[in-house]
């Protein structure tokens, strides 16, 4: 008898290797789109994960990959292949459970004045955070367990736009553990608080689009009883604000806030100095800030912060630079007229002094030294890199890689972040993988490619020419040596001392902690040889304070002072300021106006 065959069981498919396709319905955009797609694979149940991902040990595992011109419906993988952090590749990825999530950061094309053509993400009052720009497109967590070598395909469709930002905002707060945003109480202008805005001439010019500045304005009391009175400017550079000038506040704090925070421990117990960076204690300065606002008890001044977000940074470091555009000009010749104008400033550089701390140190240096005549005394805290010897552990121009101290047998990695006892956070090399995986073309918003941007020339393809591969992390002299001629600002003092001097000398404060969390202090050090060389002439007559085993931010005084020290910093600063206003005021100048 002939055997009977029935039908086989279809073999079962082999294991494949992980990747993850995704795609996007053309209800989110009918157009293709360019941009950026970062997935997050997170450990982390407390946050979403698209807050889980930055320097350091606490860091989830995230992938990056640029696309131009996608179409709705069309899948696009990552795979081993992918760009990745803080793991080297997809296979890498131990098995288990994760939350899985991917944003896509919209591009826009810049048509540039000088007829480059890029692709960047423009900013949208978030501040250039990916994570919470409006528009962007985002999908759903998903709760997966994943094996690298046997997951096969995982797909994954965005399914949603991050809505407008204070409703994002709202939502998200309680959030962002590592990057902390902030409500403002209002974002209305106020007897005390402005807001202006206008168009810059000079930055429509370079990024080939109509382009805003704009700055947030703290009047003095009584300004709108006294329009006769004159006032001095203070710039207080800072990163970027939404609303509000962010230490002034007209409401006490919020008591429930404070108790709630207290239960937290401020110090882990070893000895480690950390910052504490409490909403309650934020609001309990700004509370104490309007009360010496409105008393009297303070010099009354104009404060003006400016506001100038852009397509690389939430923040353009107030000078000119090849890739962001004539900032600099922008503020001093465009904005700080017209701010003058509309609130009573008296308009004349002795009656300007500028101020900040971290990126806010470097730009209030770099405006004193790019417009000596204008500016009258810089109070220069915990500032990014203001001598490129000490370009966070790298010296650009005698090292050969900005990754690793190599010898005829050893390979050592830089480091890039600390905690005060010296323990090592991040390397250098980890922290530049961080940003590719974020954006290529220094479009991750992340530090060292703002600094980049800033910096450095422009390259042959209309984006910041690197200073080294961020692959290998060798260092491209061509490079480096334009970043000493334009933006050392240690070499360009002592380089131009004899035409800068008489304008410099007494005016530059310096603050640094020396445990600084990002290794800044060592710049600040390097400064401070070439500003008490005893052969400059004039002597600069800086002043320099280095906060013994402090982290990043100090700037004067001891982020683990008593509360009382610490809220009466700024407050402290403004009085200081003026006092050196007063005294080096011209023969003439209007002393009295605003002192009614």
């Amino acid at each position: 008898m002939a055997a009977v065959i029935g039908s086989l069981p279809t073999p079962a498919a082999p294991p494949a290797p992980l990747a993850f396709e995704l795609s996007f319905p053309k209800e989110l955009s009918a157009a293709p789109v360019d941009g950026h797609i970062i997935l997050i694979l997170s450990k982390d149940s407390k946050q979403e994960p698209r807050f889980s991902v930055g320097e350091g040990t606490e860091t989830q595992q995230a992938f990056g990959l640029d696309v131009e011109a996608w179409q709705p419906g069309a899948p696009l993988r990552i795979d081993a292949s992918t760009q990745s952090y803080p793991l080297e590749t997809l296979a890498d990825l131990p098995a288990g459970d994760y939350f899985v999530e991917a944003v896509f950061n919209i591009y826009e094309t810049y048509r540039l004045g000088n007829g480059k053509v890029v692709k960047l993400p423009p900013d949208r009052g978030e501040g250039q955070h990916w994570q919470t720009k409006p528009s962007n497109f985002l999908t759903a967590v998903h709760t997966l367990h994943l094996d690298a070598k046997t997951s096969g395909t995982v797909r994954i469709a965005f399914d949603h736009k991050i809505p407008p930002l204070d409703q994002e905002l709202a939502e998200v707060d309680s959030q962002l553990d590592w990057r902390k945003i902030t409500q403002p109480e209002s974002s209305a202008d106020s007897q005390w608080v402005k807001h202006v805005s206008m168009r810059s001439e000079l930055l429509t010019k370079f990024w080939g689009r109509p382009t805003e500045i704009g700055a947030i304005v703290l009047l003095p009391d009584g300004w709108a009883e006294h329009p006769e009175a004159r006032y001095p400017v203070l710039i207080s550079e800072d990163h970027y604000h939404r609303h509000l000038y962010p230490d002034f506040r007209t409401t006490p704090p919020d008591p429930a806030l404070k108790a709630r925070e207290q239960q937290e421990p401020e110090q882990p117990g070893d000895g480690t100095i950390v910052e504490v960076d409490r909403e309650s204690d934020t609001q309990a300065a700004g509370w104490r800030l309007f009360q010496d606002w409105t008393s009297g008890r303070l010099p009354r001044v104009l404060i003006v912060m400016p506001v100038h977000p852009n397509p690389y940074f939430d923040d353009a470091y107030a000078v000119n630079s090849a890739n962001l555009g004539p900032y600099g000009d922008a503020i001093m010749r465009e904005l700080m007229p017209m701010v003058e104008k509309k609130f009573h400033g008296m308009g004349q550089g002795w009656a300007r002094a500028v101020f900040g701390g971290s990126t806010g140190g470097w730009e209030a240096l770099a405006q004193q030294v790019f417009y000596p005549d204008d500016i009258n005394g810089a109070w220069v805290g915990c500032p990014d890199p203001i001598d490129f010897r000490a370009y966070s552990t790298v010296n650009i121009y005698s090292d050969k890689n900005a990754y690793f101290r190599e010898g005829p047998f050893l390979k050592v990695p830089r480091p890039e972040k600390r905690d005060t006892n010296g323990v090592l956070d991040s390397t250098m090399e980890q922290e530049n993988r961080h940003e590719m995986v974020e954006g290529s073309h220094s479009r991750s918003g992340e530090q060292f490619d703002v600094w980049q941007a800033v910096f450095g020339p422009m390259g042959d393809d209309g984006y910041p020419k690197p200073i080294w591969d961020k692959r290998t992390g060798d260092i491209d002299k061509s490079v480096a040596e334009y970043w000493r001629e334009h933006s050392d600002l240690s070499y360009i003092m002592k380089r131009d001392w004899a035409t800068l001097g008489p304008k410099l000398a007494g005016k530059l404060h310096f603050a640094a902690g020396d445990m600084d969390t990002w290794y800044l202090n060592n710049s600040v050090r390097l400064a401070e040889t070439v500003l008490t060389d005893p052969r400059l002439s004039p002597p600069a007559n800086a002043t320099f304070d280095f906060g013994a085993r402090q982290p990043h931010c100090y700037q004067g005084v001891p982020l683990n002072a008593p509360l009382f020290d610490r809220l009466n910093e700024f407050p402290a600063l403004i009085s200081k300021i003026v006092r050196h206003i007063e005294a080096t005021a011209p023969g003439g100048a209007d002393l009295k106006s605003w002192k009614y």
